[in-house]
C-alpha cells in the first residue's frame, strides 16, 4: 500500500498552450508553471491538474485514436453551484455540454468537455449538506 496522500493528475492533451487557455478559464486561475508541451495548476485545495502533451509524455503512449476515457470531477458545495458553473461554461465559455444538470443517484450534475475529449463532472455530492 502507498503511505501517500493523493496530490495529482495529469491530463494528456494535444496542444498543451490551448488547453492551458482552456482550464485558465473554467478554473478562473492562472497555470503556476507553463511550456510548449506542460502546464501545471495548482488548485486551492492543494490538488495540482497536469497537462502533459501526448505527443511528448515519456514514456511514450501507444498511437491509438481512442476517445479521452479520463473524468475529472469538480464537488462543489450546492446545487446553485451546479447550475451557476453549467451557464457559466456553457453560455459564456462556450464549453461543450454533455450532460446538463440532472439528479443522478449520488448527487446533482452536469458534464462538460475540454478540447480534448476529457470529461470534466461538476457535482453537488449527497450528503455534502
Amino acid at each position: 500500500m502507498i503511505n501517500s496522500d493523493f496530490s495529482m493528475t495529469i491530463l494528456y492533451v494535444n496542444n498543451v498552450p490551448q488547453s492551458a487557455q482552456f482550464y485558465q478559464q473554467i478554473l478562473n486561475a492562472a497555470p503556476v508553471e507553463l511550456s510548449p508541451t506542460f502546464c501545471l495548476f495548482v488548485l486551492e485545495n492543494g490538488l495540482k491538474l497536469g497537462l502533459w502533451s501526448k505527443h511528448t509524455v515519456e514514456p511514450a503512449l501507444p498511437q491509438l485514436d481512442l476517445v479521452s476515457s479520463s473524468e475529472v470531477l469538480f464537488a462543489v458545495s450546492d446545487k446553485g453551484m451546479v447550475d451557476d458553473l453549467y451557464e457559466r461554461w456553457g453560455m459564456k465559455l462556450n464549453v461543450t455540454i454533455a450532460h446538463k444538470p440532472q439528479q443522478l443517484d449520488f448527487g446533482y450534475a452536469f458534464v462538460g468537455l475540454d478540447i480534448d475529449g476529457h470529461r470534466l463532472r461538476v457535482c453537488h455530492l449527497e450528503g455534502d449538506e
